[in-house]
């Protein structure tokens, strides 16, 4: 009987699988999928699962205790000091447009009057301006109106979506469409040739490369969150995920290395 007992514990203990849970942004999430698939392939007992929903559900379920690891394009704010936020590459948020439109560049000012319908033209045509937004709980959002100094109820957009795939998706479809999306999404869809396009912003242009030097004003940080206090192989996965092993791949999701 003692031996079945050593036997079973043994044997439970060899086949134990821990289980990681991230939840949070679709700018983050592609990259974190990549990261745990190379992860898990270096160790059989870890199972990661990677979910979207957004940097508030991120953030909101690691201090509910919903995940393990919550995912945000953003850095901390004043209220999130019972988490930590670890910053895992910085990325930036580029003003989009169909590829067939011939509008270059795009000042702060003239974002301001089209997202709030006092612009409801491109001058190139006088077509109707469709105006995509993200939802509210997305970092991307919060990050476009407070360099614009509005409120969200200030915005009056045609479409609301969620993730930067569905922004792309949409704006394919619309030539007179105007949107805003992670500079990585952007830059790897228009090296793929989906029908989009990066235009400036003040005349700098929404690359890796600017955000990198600092000089694209809409520049933000990628963030893992977690608790304070974390398990063990919770924290293994999280020093793997910040370590300087992943350059290359952050630099091929078009985002920036911190180093």
């Amino acid at each position: 009987m003692r031996l079945l007992i050593v036997l079973y514990l043994f044997t439970f203990n060899v086949f134990a699988i821990d289980k990681i849970h991230l939840t949070g942004s679709s700018t983050v999430a592609p990259l974190m999928t990549e990261i745990a698939k190379a992860y898990e392939l270096k160790n059989d007992n870890i199972r990661i699962d990677v979910q979207t929903g957004g940097s508030t559900k991120g953030v909101v379920d690691t201090r509910k205790g919903r995940n393990e690891i919550g995912m945000a394009s953003r850095a901390a704010k004043s209220s999130e000091n019972d988490l930590i936020f670890h910053t895992l590459a910085l990325d930036g948020i580029a003003i989009i447009v169909h590829k067939d439109n011939p509008t270059q560049n795009i000042t702060k000012s003239e974002l301001i009057t089209i997202y709030t319908g006092k612009q409801k033209q491109w001058p190139h045509n006088s077509k109707d301006i469709s105006i995509i937004h993200k939802a509210e709980g997305r970092s991307t959002q919060e990050l476009f109106l407070a360099y614009l100094g509005l409120k969200n109820s200030q915005i009056k957009a045609d479409i609301v979506i969620g993730d930067n795939e569905q922004a792309i998706k949409t704006l394919m479809n619309l030539p007179n469409g105007v949107g805003y999306v992670s500079i990585g999404t952007a830059e790897y869809h228009e090296s793929i040739g989906t029908p989009i396009k990066r235009i400036q912003l003040e005349k700098i242009t929404a690359s890796t490369k600017n955000v990198k030097n600092a000089s694209y004003p809409l520049s933000r940080k990628l963030s893992l969150v977690t608790k304070k206090d974390i398990p063990d192989h919770v924290k293994h996965f999280l020093d793997y995920s910040l370590s300087n092993e992943h350059e290359e791949l952050i630099k091929g999701l078009y985002f920036v290395p911190l180093k």
